[in-house]
């Protein structure tokens, strides 16, 4: 497959969802490219014409895991960045969370998995601490939801 064929499958992928560049370098070599092929001429070409952006796929993924599955910001974070995505692009994506929506959501997901745990007090603790910092919420907002909780 030559490259001109390669950029357009790639531009119609990239105008249904968003992707980041990692995700494309992947894609070029499950289409089992010649090794003639300039793969960042293509990513650059779809940088270009706005079917690539880092920072608005960084933001739309962020929103996703935080109002979808209900993904913590420590858990985003290591998502994107595993994914290349620059530090200060995941910082800005990060900022764009509604705050009480994911404030609502974790409380959610917490009360649903307290509910589900059993055990003496401290077996239960110990099992939401450990669930709530696997889904990448930190160990103050996980103690404080507890804490809450417990209350009443």
């Amino acid at each position: 497959m030559d490259s001109k064929k390669i950029y357009e499958r790639l531009a119609r992928l990239c105008s249904a969802r968003e992707y980041c560049k990692r995700d494309i370098l992947k894609k070029i070599e499950a289409m089992r490219a010649e090794d003639a092929i300039d793969t960042q001429a293509i990513i650059s070409q779809l940088c270009a014409e706005k079917y690539l952006d880092e920072s608005r796929y960084a933001a739309f993924f962020a929103r996703d895991k935080s109002s979808l599955a209900g993904w913590g910001e420590q858990k985003i974070r290591y998502a994107l960045s595993a994914k290349g995505i620059e530090r200060d692009v995941i910082d800005a994506a990060l900022g764009q969370i509604d705050l009480e929506k994911a404030q609502s959501r974790m409380e959610g997901v917490l009360a649903a998995r307290m509910r589900t745990l059993d055990g003496d007090e401290a077996q239960v603790r110990q099992k939401l601490f450990r669930f709530g910092l696997s889904r990448g919420y930190t160990y103050n907002q996980i103690k404080a939801f507890y804490d809450n909780f417990r209350r009443g």
